[in-house]
């Protein structure tokens, strides 16, 4: 065991002890990365958790605004990032982020596994950002030390965890109308995925898990459960999003981070939309490439033009269960309350 996990070992210990008062809210930005990933996630004793990073390029524009959501939250430094795997989308804003603010530790699934000339060069910069940084390498099963939060790993490098959460392991009802999925030697099938929970709250966000490891998670029997809030997989693309996953979720609240001109496939979307129990699909961007039927109403939607203004969805549970979700665009929020 190295050193590093020793001592975030002994900081997730502590974390146990601590008692639930004078809990504030904890916040969770969904930033606009136009088709990548970045989920700023703030918990109510002020520590952050930046899940990916966005796209290189574009004079650090993704950095940038990971920077603001990170000012807005009243950030310093950013305490973890984790990495759910290695394309540039996902991976790829990571050296201009340290340039631009302070970060703790870096989290990930361990080496490279995708035989690809860019997904190597892309490695290759992240190794090289890193340097320097604390490290830790996560499996199923493992939380990071988060205080007032749970951050449960459920898969990572193609694993997945071996036993249900507690209260799952139903029998999942959508597995025998599932067809079957294909084997992906990508990096995507490697993602981290992970379930943020805060009190009774509890947040799903897969990365860009592929079909046939979304299968081994909830067939033949649901490993995970049901979730409140679910960043919908794969920016909304069909090689992602099963309905013997999506459904068996039942997610209350999905937020699908697709960009102008990625994501929002018509046939994930509508798995997503139609979800059993699914009372609102929140959107980062208009899908252009798609019909007005596959998008939701433009108050649900971040940002509606090509070239937007990056607004992110902002969302703020409290410990009750209530949370909220408010438009960066237009200030509209809408709260769903506790069931």
């Amino acid at each position: 065991m190295s050193r590093t996990w020793i001592v975030v070992c002994c900081c997730l210990a502590l974390s146990l002890c601590a008692t639930a008062s004078n809990l504030k809210s904890l916040q969770i930005y969904s930033i606009d990365v136009e088709g990548g990933q970045a989920t700023l996630i703030v918990s109510p004793s002020g520590q952050s958790l930046l899940i990916d990073t966005g796209w290189p390029g574009g004079e650090g524009r993704d950095a940038d605004r990971i920077m603001t959501a990170a000012h807005e939250a009243g950030l310093k430094q950013i305490d973890y990032v984790l990495i759910t795997h290695y394309h540039r989308d996902h991976v790829g804003g990571v050296p201009q982020l340290v340039d631009g603010i302070k970060v703790g530790t870096f989290v990930d699934h361990g080496p490279n596994m995708e035989d690809s000339a860019v997904t190597r060069t892309d490695y290759a910069a992240y190794e090289k950002a890193i340097a320097g940084h604390p490290h830790v390498i996560v499996k199923p099963g493992w939380a990071l030390p988060i205080k007032d939060i749970e951050v449960r790993v459920l898969t990572a490098a193609g694993d997945r965890i071996a036993s249900p959460l507690p209260n799952a392991g139903e029998a999942n009802p959508y597995c025998s109308a599932e067809p079957g999925a294909s084997e992906d030697n990508s990096e995507n099938a490697r993602s981290v995925g992970v379930l943020v929970t805060f009190g009774n709250f509890r947040f799903l966000d897969l990365g860009d898990l592929t079909k046939k490891k979304e299968l081994e998670l909830m067939c033949p029997n649901n490993l995970i459960g049901t979730v409140d809030l679910f960043l919908v997989s794969h920016h909304g693309l069909d090689q992602s999003n099963s309905k013997a996953l999506v459904w068996a979720l039942h997610p209350r609240v999905a937020i699908m981070n697709n960009g102008a001109h990625k994501g929002g496939s018509p046939a994930a979307w509508k798995i997503v939309h139609e979800s059993p129990g699914l009372e609102d699909l929140w959107q980062l961007h208009y899908a252009a490439d798609s019909d007005k039927d596959h998008n939701v109403e433009v108050d649900r939607i971040a940002n509606i033009k090509d070239n937007c203004e990056g607004k992110y969805l902002k969302v703020t549970v409290e410990m009750n269960v209530t949370f909220t979700i408010l438009n960066g665009r237009t200030g509209q929020q809408k709260t769903y309350a506790k069931k």
